[in-house]
């Protein structure tokens, strides 16, 4: 396997991780009785930690799926080089920093972070497109 589909993978791995963040926060905040329940009432409020990590969630999984096209496009289509490398690795690494940025309530450097993953996300996008 390439790097830029191993980057891919490690991309999926992180998107479990913003998975389990939120989850266990909730619990912590509700308790386990309650997130085993149906979860018919909404519960306490959503804690800070807990939202951050929920719209941090979001936000990946706004991207991921653009990225996850990409990359397999990249590949089956044989466009990869230097482009798809750089750009995969800049989307993954600027994800990764992104999340304790957002839960740490970082501005700007949180919002620097996500504008890398996207410059990213176009490298590899120009990679595809190039002489297409």
């Amino acid at each position: 396997m390439n790097t830029e589909l191993t980057l891919l993978a490690w991309t999926l791995v992180l998107a479990i991780v913003q998975i389990l963040l939120p989850a266990h926060l909730r619990t912590l905040e509700t308790g386990t009785t309650y997130n085993a329940g149906p979860r018919d009432d909404p519960g306490p409020p959503v804690g800070v930690a807990t939202g951050r990590m929920r719209r941090a969630q979001q936000n990946l999984f706004e991207t991921l799926p653009l990225f996850a096209a990409a990359i397999l496009i990249a590949h089956v289509a044989g466009r990869e080089g230097a482009l798809t490398l750089y750009g995969a690795w800049l989307y993954l690494v600027a994800r990764v920093v992104y999340v304790p940025l957002y839960a740490g309530g970082v501005p700007y450097l949180r919002s620097i972070m996500w504008l890398t993953s996207m410059a990213g996300l176009a490298l590899v996008i120009v990679a595809i497109l190039r002489s297409a």
